[in-house]
C-alpha cells in the first residue's frame, strides 16, 4: 500500500555514457543533469511501482531540481526518494542524488497512477488524430 514516507534508492556508476558531453548539455565529460533527472525519476517510479497492481504504472508530470556539484567518471552516485506526499492519484517525493564525497542534487518531483492500458489507448489515439 502506497504510504507517506515510502523510501527508495538506486545507484549507477558514472562512465562516458551519462555525461554532459555524451547527451551535449554540456562539453565536459562529468555526470550529466538530464542522467541526473532521469535517475531521479526511475528512482521515484520504483518506489511507488513496489505497491501497485500489475495493470497501474506512474508517469513523471514535473520536476523540479538542482544539479549542484559535478561527478566525475567511474564514481558512485546514489540516488534517494521518499514519498512526501499523495493527492488521489498524484505522488510527490523528495529526492537527493549523492556521490560519494558530496550531495550533488536535491529536488521533488511529481508523478501520477496511471491505468497502462488506457493510458497507452490515450497516446496511440494521436496517430488517428494526427492524420485528420
Amino acid at each position: 500500500m502506497l504510504e507517506v514516507g515510502l523510501k527508495h534508492k538506486c545507484e549507477l556508476i558514472v562512465d562516458k555514457n551519462n555525461t554532459a558531453a555524451s547527451v551535449g548539455s554540456g562539453g565536459l565529460e562529468v555526470f550529466g543533469t538530464p542522467y541526473m533527472v532521469g535517475l531521479m525519476e526511475m528512482t521515484c517510479k520504483e518506489c511507488a511501482q513496489k505497491y501497485l497492481d500489475d495493470s497501474q504504472g506512474t508517469v513523471g508530470i514535473s520536476i523540479s531540481t538542482n544539479h549542484k556539484a559535478a561527478t566525475p567518471i567511474g564514481m558512485k552516485v546514489t540516488c534517494e526518494c521518499e514519498l512526501i506526499e499523495i493527492d488521489r492519484s498524484r505522488l510527490v517525493f523528495s529526492v537527493k542524488c549523492f556521490d560519494e564525497l558530496d550531495e550533488i542534487g536535491e529536488g521533488k518531483h511529481e508523478r501520477f497512477i496511471i491505468d497502462n492500458e488506457k493510458f497507452l489507448a490515450n497516446v496511440n489515439s494521436k496517430i488517428e488524430r494526427a492524420k485528420k
